[in-house]
């Protein structure tokens, strides 16, 4: 009996570490699996087993991936911008990511949108931009998310509508990551 417990533990320790162990080479096991089934890789199959990182959800935009664990990459668009479909307070919206901003910066139209009260008087601080420097308010984005990626009560700037037309996540977002680091023109992003 005591056997019995003892492999019971081995086979459910072993079990457990496998989707951690996989996360981490996912190549490796590939080549495992294959080498089970006594199937060499083609170039081609060792092409397309490298090229695709493993994917647990379809894609959410075209564009931005949901990888194993909190793990999403956003691949570059056309002028090498990183576009992703992000989640604030629960509203979906289409946001670029920029390492140049300290903050996460939306529109006065955005703000309301997701659920943000502001008043004129809020609107007491001066910011520099890509276009000079206009006023902003200061306010917390209750939850922000991406994939499986979730912050909560993340640091935002408020623009006049004029002055901002997109969300840009900036850096109070970004430094709350593990990581975030480009790689073959995708920006991975990992909580």
């Amino acid at each position: 009996m005591f056997r019995k417990i003892i492999m019971l533990g081995v086979v459910v320790g072993g079990a457990g570490a496998v989707p951690a162990l996989y996360q981490s080479d996912p190549d490796f096991y590939r080549g495992l699996l294959h080498s089970a089934l006594e199937e060499p890789l083609t170039e081609e199959a060792k092409r397309v087993s490298v090229a695709r990182p493993s994917r647990v959800a379809m894609p959410t935009d075209g564009k931005t991936s949901v990888l194993l664990g909190k793990k999403v990459s956003i691949s570059a668009d056309e002028t090498g911008h990183y576009v992703g479909r992000f989640k604030l307070n629960g509203r979906n919206m289409k946001a670029m990511i920029d390492t140049g901003a300290t903050y996460v910066a939306i529109n006065a139209d955005t703000a309301r949108r997701i659920g943000l009260k502001l008043s004129q008087g809020d609107f007491k601080y001066e910011v520099n931009t890509a276009n000079g420097n206009v006023r902003a308010a200061a306010a917390t984005i209750e939850s922000l998310q991406i994939g499986r990626i979730y912050l909560e009560n993340v640091d935002a700037v408020v623009l006049d509508d004029r002055a901002l037309d997109n969300v840009l996540i900036g850096m109070s977002f970004l430094n709350r990551l593990a990581r975030y680091q480009v790689e073959n023109r995708a920006l991975i992003l990992e909580q």
